[in-house]
């Protein structure tokens, strides 16, 4: 499987003074891959994603994106952020939040010099308004495309916001925290829908929900300056403790059980209370 992302010896300070954001990464993820990002607040796993996504330029080392520079290939990436940094008063409708997930993308009249992207001030085609219902149909928002954007709930807020990073039709998706603001009776159905979106494309999600990694992930990567990756099959209560530096308490919040939804359960009981 060919190599996705590749992290070679990347770290970023953000102050002169201070201590590295993420130190001395190096990491490679192959496509079709759904990784999830765990890690403390301010561990690093936001530098990580905007040194990903070409916003952050490395201090030092390299990173590629399928092959490239972020700047080049980053259309390529659909990217959910969290919620916090949305305004939810500015007045837009549901369909139009989508559809800014169409800017940049490269369209099919290009002509002799190929695809040109969409710029901010054209207007979006048939095609266009097309791509972004069926997202919201994927996400099961489509009767909310003519609300304003500010009178969803938490959880809807949330599917239009990765509605709007599918409706590029992404070769990978990145979403920041995407189960903030999901209550625990939708949160299933949530987790399931993201498992099919995983059969299109690549996943990278930052988390802090380690319950969610047992049952959906290929890989778990470790963020706290230092980057180490690991199969979900590693990942005990040792290793949570070194990430966090304490010991954590995991509250489930599933609705039901099945012979193999907890294995993390087990797996965690030496190194994290209950």
């Amino acid at each position: 499987m060919s190599a996705m992302i590749q992290f070679k010896n990347v770290s970023y300070t953000y102050g002169v003074n201070s201590k590295p954001a993420v130190q001395d990464v190096t990491l490679t993820i192959p496509r079709g891959e759904f990784v999830s990002l765990v890690g403390p607040n301010g561990g690093g796993k936001s530098t990580l994603i905007k040194l990903l996504l070409g916003l952050l330029k490395p201090q030092t080392g390299s990173v590629l994106l399928f092959g490239e520079s972020p700047e080049k290939s980053r259309y390529r990436v659909g990217y959910a952020p969290q919620q916090a940094r949305v305004d939810f008063n500015f007045p837009i409708s549901v369909l139009d939040v989508t559809l800014a997930g169409r800017f940049g993308v490269p369209s099919a009249s290009g002509g002799e010099k190929g695809p040109k992207k969409r710029l901010w001030f054209q207007r979006f085609a048939r095609q266009d308004k097309e791509r972004a219902l069926a997202a919201l149909e994927k996400m099961q928002v489509a009767d909310l495309s003519r609300k304003s954007f500010g009178d969803l709930s938490g959880g809807q807020r949330q599917r239009v916001l990765i509605a709007r990073a599918l409706c590029s039709d992404p070769d990978l998706l990145v979403l920041d925290e995407p189960t903030n603001n999901v209550d625990p009776a939708n949160a299933e159905r949530f987790y399931e829908l993201l498992s099919e979106l995983n059969r299109s494309a690549s996943i990278i999600m930052a988390s802090h929900d380690l319950g969610v990694v047992s049952k959906l992930v290929d890989s778990v990567v470790c963020v706290n300056q230092i980057v180490h990756i690991h199969p979900t099959s590693e990942l005990n209560g040792e290793l949570v403790r070194q990430l966090y530096s304490a010991d954590v308490r995991l509250v489930r919040h599933d609705h039901c059980c099945s012979e193999h939804g907890h294995a993390l359960t087990s797996e965690l009981e030496e190194g994290a209370r209950y």
